[in-house]
């Protein structure tokens, strides 16, 4: 099973920026497609961004709302996959988490809480 380590969360003011990390244990996760999600408080938690595993063409894709603002990369030597994250809005508040995009999800990470406020 395959474990997952989110961080680089934290408050930042509407148009900051702010780096996730996701860790994944082990280096099978350089195998799957993986992407970032996240869930507000009383909604679902939906996928942001992707990215194509090891064996792609490393082409990403992202949700409308973050278009132009975020970029998903991976460094699979380290296996890990990161968010780039700018001109952060107050409703990109939430709770971050990656997970691969196909298949049953693995365990869940803590994920790593993004504030964006004033």
């Amino acid at each position: 099973q395959v474990q997952l380590v989110e961080s680089g969360g934290g408050l930042v003011q509407p148009g900051g920026s702010l780096r996730l990390s996701c860790a994944a244990s082990g280096t099978i996760s350089r195998l799957y497609a993986m992407g970032w999600y996240r869930q507000a408080p009383g909604k679902q938690r939906e996928l942001v961004a992707s990215i194509t595993s090891v064996t792609g063409d490393g082409s990403t894709n992202y949700v409308d709302s973050v278009k132009g603002r975020f970029t998903i990369s991976r460094d699979n030597a380290k296996n890990t996959v990161y968010l780039q994250m700018n001109s952060l809005k107050p409703e990109d508040t939430a709770v971050y988490y990656c997970n691969r995009i196909r298949g049953a999800p693995w365990g869940w990470g803590q994920g790593t809480q993004v504030t964006v406020s004033s």
